[in-house]
């Protein structure tokens, strides 16, 4: 796995058997919208559906006379391309996904800069451990998007608004709970991965603040989670955008003690990162509730806090193998952050730099995944499972597309990219030496990803599950520790082109024998 390889695209296996709920044909596409025409008549059964958990079974929605489509009619036209509404859709979502990294890459720069490389890498040390401490709610935004995208392809609004209720106030439960472990537990988790003595104290500091902050985070990316499942990124994008903005300035503000504040080094740094965000969600709710906006939260989300616990099992069991993905790519990020520490200060440093630099190229590939996983659910939702293979054919042709010019620009610049984080030449050079050993793989990485994340939006989790987790824990990490010792951190960083070409092969033999063998059926009925 590339580090902080992110699928947040999960979905469920399930039956649909349409001798008890009725079939729906598209018959008419007026104004943007299709129109479903129901079959009330008996018909024969779609098919059966592999499950991934025990007692996952769909949904019964009440049945009426006119549903509503919300899929763009190109996606569900075999005679139109899929390219506009793909486009329409990445753009902004990979302008969010850009602008996330840009705060990111700012704020390394100014820490690296400004308060020099012992304190990026005592943030550096903080990714692995705040990443194993959101898998969870990682697996519970891959359930949820796949309930919203086949909710809403399939114009079901009563279960729309119930999946949203309920993923929202579970994250928020879910962040408390993390954001006590993180805060109680930091010192000894920091000791457990390694950490160099010189920087535990910054990383320590720095971490309290960042999990305190994690019921904020975990619900902020599960509504915008939410709102993209819905096909709506625009809105998402322009809230982070204010966020970056927010940060951006914030950050050497309290960082360095501009216009009379105290001057707070990396704790500052923390505080502007949780400020920004903070005053983003409030915006967005605002703004939602003054458009009227079908996933504005009313009055009464904010006084019932009971749970739909049909909703939440299914959550549960759709976002369990999803978790435990997550939680496995953590831990394998933690147990490469322990062989580089082993390395010293300054590799931790080049770690750090060269993250920052993979986190901005797969950027459009995580956008590509996670659009294709969108579809994927909207498709089901909608019946139109046949659209399946021409949505992996043109988000793969983006995917190299978009890879080959951003990987040649970075081939190009990286000595003078890697000088924005770092300014010692034998750690640029040390840098630079992995950065070009492993920067082709993430057009590999990219490709597993949208394949994976359109299998899930299907409703089939657990197999690319074991796929990812047997390639990590097999492959890349026994790699990793054995080239540590004669390679030192170059040996590291190569069990990950190689654990990422052998996961893709694997995934699309599945995919090429099993997966496309199935028939695919919605979980509301």
């Amino acid at each position: 796995m590339a580090p902080f390889f992110e699928q947040r695209r999960g979905s469920i296996l399930s039956y649909l058997d349409t001798s008890n709920f009725t079939l729906q044909k598209f018959y008419k596409v007026s104004k943007g919208v299709i129109i479903m025409e129901e079959n009330t008549k008996s018909s024969a059964s779609v098919g059966v559906i592999e499950a991934p958990a025990p007692n996952a079974e769909p949904i019964e929605v009440e049945n009426s006379t006119e549903t509503k489509q919300n899929i763009h009619p190109d996606l569900l036209d075999p005679k139109k391309s899929m390219w506009k509404p793909i486009i329409v859709f990445l753009i902004p979502l990979m302008l969010s996904n850009i602008l996330q990294s840009l705060g990111g890459v700012v704020s390394s720069m100014i820490i690296g800069q400004g308060l020099g490389e012992t304190s990026l890498a005592a943030v550096s040390t903080i990714f692995p451990v705040s990443f194993f401490l959101i898998s969870l709610v990682i697996g519970l935004g891959s359930g949820s998007l796949v309930l919203i995208g086949q909710a809403y392809g399939g114009g079901k609004s009563k279960e729309l608004t119930k999946t949203v209720d309920t993923t929202i106030k579970f994250s928020f439960l879910l962040g408390i709970v993390m954001a006590f472990i993180g805060v109680v537990f930091i010192d000894g988790i920091l000791q457990i991965i390694g950490a160099a003595p010189s920087i535990q104290p910054e990383a320590s500091e720095f971490g309290k603040i960042i999990f305190a902050s994690l019921p904020l985070i975990f619900v902020y990316v599960s509504y915008t989670t939410i709102l993209r499942g819905t096909g709506d990124a625009k809105t998402p994008f322009v809230f982070l955008l204010i966020s970056t903005i927010l940060n951006i300035v914030l950050t050497p503000i309290l960082t360095f003690g501009w216009i009379g504040l105290p001057r707070m080094g990396l704790t500052g740094a923390a505080i502007a990162n949780v400020l920004a965000t903070f005053l983003s969600f409030v915006a967005l709710l605002f703004y939602l509730k003054w458009k009227k906006h079908v996933l504005a939260l009313d009055r009464d989300f904010f006084r019932n806090w009971k749970l739909d616990i049909t909703i939440l099992k299914l959550l549960i069991k759709i976002g369990i193998p999803s978790s435990v993905q997550m939680i496995a790519i953590s831990l394998s990020e933690v147990a490469v952050v322990f062989l580089v520490n082993q390395h010293g200060e300054q590799a931790t440093a080049a770690y750090g730099a060269v993250i920052q630099v993979l986190n901005f190229v797969q950027m459009p590939m995580l956008s590509l995944g996670m659009a294709a996983g969108v579809f994927s659910a909207q498709f089901v939702g909608a019946g139109a499972s046949h659209r399946l293979q021409s949505l992996l054919r043109h988000s793969l042709g983006l995917n190299y597309l978009i890879g080959i010019v951003l990987i040649g620009l970075i081939y190009l610049f990286s000595n003078p990219i890697l000088s924005w984080f770092l300014n010692d030449p034998s750690t640029i050079e040390m840098a630079n030496d992995v950065l070009f050993a492993v920067l082709w793989a993430m057009m590999i990485i990219g490709n597993a990803m949208i394949l994976s994340s359109i299998m899930r939006g299907t409703g089939n989790v657990v197999v690319p599950t074991i796929i990812v987790i047997g390639c990590i824990w097999l492959i890349m990490v026994p790699i990793a520790a054995a080239l540590s010792g004669p390679l030192g951190l170059l040996g590291i960083w190569l069990s990950y082109p190689i654990s990422d070409t052998i996961m893709l092969i694997v995934l699309y033999v599945y995919y090429r024998y099993v997966w496309k063998q199935k028939q695919h059926g919605s979980l509301f009925a």
